[in-house]
């Protein structure tokens, strides 16, 4: 039985009916372009085949219902109790509706089925795939003529302000504006979005995906401190946001001690990558990606202290075993690392991984090859 006719069969049982629809979103892959985001940077994900899917339904009385299949579980609330401070799962498709109705947006009793097949607590945006999921059956729904690119903003606003995740707008527009087999190269200050073609197997490669089963949190204080640390930089530079900053050294010079200087840089260099990654890509040379890759990674680990010692193993095993090039992906402090390898070299990069935590007593990864898909849309 398919996922699709999973989430319409718990539908009916929870309701009686057949659910009026099914929505997908998927969760993404940061190619290039880490805690950039939040700074007004670049940033170039793409979107995987691994989706959440909602079967949705309006309803004639004064409920929100919402249930997890994954969880077993079911969340019950009147519409007029939708306010921030909510906690556990159903925060991210409750944020979603709250998130509209504040931007205006009519929005009624409804019923929400949700599974999903992307890993939670990777770095690969399963929040994101929720939200996106159910803000795509909201807007069809209750017919609602929102833009993309709006709809991806009112997903972010729901996971900032109603879950209570610092995260920036790469997660939301990855899941909602990617299409098959590109990437998206987004300034997160213009909100311009360009598809950039990321034709892997017929250039030869393929991206390894694998989660080192180190779970991390966006709701801690690792990640609000680098953020915070960064806008208090551009304040002490006087600018909008260090994406403003055009001679580093001089920059870094200004700054009062060495922990700032290491995040500015890393996500100063961080966005010349994925602007550098964005140019190459567009011409063709996707050979000359993997280099950037290593990069970005050890300015995560040295300048943004953002690896942990399961994901650095990662990406030396990979590397190793033949990888071209390798990094940690998603916020940081445990979850993925992607490895760009030769076509069907995945697996056995994988494999050499597992036998390396093996060695070092880690708890066994797991790995699968990425498929750059489309954004979120209906399914039925």
């Amino acid at each position: 039985m398919t996922t699709a006719h999973v989430v319409a069969t718990h539908y009916v049982d929870l309701t009686g009916s057949a659910p009026e629809g099914i929505w997908f979103a998927p969760g993404r892959v940061n190619l290039i372009g880490e805690h950039t985001d939040y700074n007004d940077g670049f940033v170039l994900p793409f979107a995987l085949e691994q989706r959440a899917l909602v079967a949705a339904g309006s309803r004639s009385d004064d409920l929100i219902v919402m249930r997890a299949i994954d969880l077993d579980e079911t969340v019950r609330m009147p519409i007029s109790d939708l306010a921030p401070g909510r906690g556990g799962w159903s925060a991210y498709p409750a944020g979603v509706l709250w998130a509209l109705r504040e931007a205006g947006h009519r929005i009624g009793p409804i019923t929400l089925v949700l599974s999903s097949n992307v890993p939670l607590g990777a770095g690969l945006s399963s929040s994101a795939a929720i939200e996106c999921a159910v803000m795509a059956a909201a807007c069809d729904l209750f017919e609602l003529d929102i833009s993309p690119i709006e709809r991806a903003k009112l997903s972010q606003r729901a996971e900032n302000e109603y879950v209570g995740a610092p995260t920036g707008l790469l997660d939301q527009a990855a899941s909602t504006l990617c299409q098959r087999e590109t990437g998206l190269f987004l300034d997160c200050r213009t909100l311009e979005a360009t598809l950039v073609p990321l034709p892997l197997s017929s250039k030869g490669f393929e991206i390894l995906v694998l989660d080192t089963h180190t779970p991390h949190s966006h709701v801690d204080g690792e990640y609000g401190e680098r953020r915070a640390t960064c806008e208090e930089a551009a304040r002490l530079l006087q600018l909008p946001a260090l994406r403003d900053i055009d001679d580093l050294e001089a920059a870094l010079a200004k700054l009062p001690d060495e922990r700032m200087r290491r995040r500015v840089r890393h996500v100063v260099t961080e966005n010349e990558r994925a602007r550098l990654a964005f140019t190459l890509a567009l011409q063709g040379h996707l050979e000359e990606l993997p280099g950037l890759l290593d990069a970005s990674h050890a300015s995560m680990r040295d300048d943004y202290e953002i690896t942990v010692p399961t994901v650095d193993l990662a990406v030396t095993a990979a590397k190793t075993a033949g990888a071209l090039g390798a990094r940690m992906t998603g916020g940081g402090f445990g979850g993925c690392i992607i490895a760009w390898c030769r076509s069907g070299d995945g697996s056995s990069i994988g494999e050499a991984v597992e036998r390396a935590f093996a060695e070092a007593g880690f708890t066994a990864p797991a790995w699968f090859v990425a498929h750059p898909s489309e954004g979120a849309g209906r399914l039925i």
